[in-house]
């Protein structure tokens, strides 16, 4: 036997007695008057007293019942209590996650204002460079990176990828850049999930594959580290002009070529599964993330 009761049947016999009757607690358990009799006595069974007196029309909780009733009615109302507050967290909650770079770079400025706009909400962020599995991960909403193909998510653009280079104001000088061809003398800092080296150079500095192969290379796994070792004058990063904005403005990096920018095939996303009605506070994410990235759209329209 097992060590707890059956927990239906606490269920059925808490609203018997609460209602002092089988068919009012059937009406609010949604069963019939007959399947809370069955539950109440299974209880007993598993108790071995009786908790009600039966006669034809009526029942009536017995001494035992009374009693039991007195000492489980607490530590049910404490389950109650404690799985509201849990389910109403929950409802409150907005669970996003975004790649590490975007995060930082960009969202994290920003994510206060939401909760200056929205104070009863739970805002819980996290970052990861693996792309979120809806059905398995306890995620609302993400923003991806990528092509924004896939049959099974709601998919709407944010910013198109960009590929730009950027150093540091000294290493610019020290090395005297001047056009892109003059990288062939610089350290490409190469950010492994914006790999673009190639086709930048290509398109802008006329180099063949054996010529940009040629040109000395560190292979950076994450891409902040990779646009702080720009900044501290380590070689040249081609990195996303979104991500590289705010140490531009401050003077920690150089745009080197303002005009050559590369559109890439890969964009940030904010996605959701297309089979999955958003909760009330995550459509409210939803849209004020879409109202702050709109100065994203007019800044690469410009």
């Amino acid at each position: 036997m097992s060590s707890y009761p059956p927990l239906n049947s606490l269920r059925a016999f808490e609203a018997s007695i609460r209602l002092n009757s089988f068919s009012r607690a059937a009406e609010e358990l949604n069963v019939t008057p007959g399947a809370v009799g069955q539950q109440i006595r299974k209880l007993e069974d598993w108790l071995g007293v009786e908790l009600f007196a039966r006669s034809v029309r009526q029942v009536k909780p017995t001494a035992d019942g009374l009693e039991y009733a007195a000492r489980i009615s607490p530590a049910l109302q404490q389950i109650n209590d404690a799985s509201q507050h849990l389910r109403g967290q929950r409802e409150h909650m907005v669970r996003v996650v975004m790649p590490p770079s975007f995060a930082a770079k960009w969202f994290s400025k920003r994510m206060a204002r939401f909760l200056i706009d929205y104070p009863s909400t739970s805002l819980h962020v996290g970052s990861s460079v693996q792309f979120t599995d809806f059905d398995r991960d306890p995620v609302d909403i993400a923003v991806r990176y990528f092509d924004g193909n896939d049959e099974k998510l709601e998919s709407v653009l944010i910013y198109r990828g960009q590929a730009a280079a950027f150093c540091s104001p000294a290493y610019r000088d020290r090395m005297g850049f001047e056009r892109p061809a003059d990288l062939v003398r610089a350290t490409l800092l190469n950010d492994i999930l914006h790999d673009w080296w190639e086709e930048w150079l290509g398109q802008f500095a006329g180099m063949n594959p054996g010529e940009i192969a040629a040109i000395k290379r560190i292979e950076i796994d994450q891409t902040s580290m990779a646009i702080e070792a720009a900044i501290h004058g380590q070689g040249v990063v081609m990195a996303n002009p979104l991500l590289a904005e705010e140490d531009v403005t401050e003077g920690k990096l150089i745009h080197l070529f303002p005009e050559q920018v590369q559109v890439v095939p890969l964009g940030y996303y904010l996605v959701h599964p297309k089979n999955r009605e958003l909760r009330g506070q995550v459509k409210l994410f939803r849209d004020w993330l879409l109202g702050e990235a709109q100065e994203l759209s007019l800044l690469q329209n410009t």
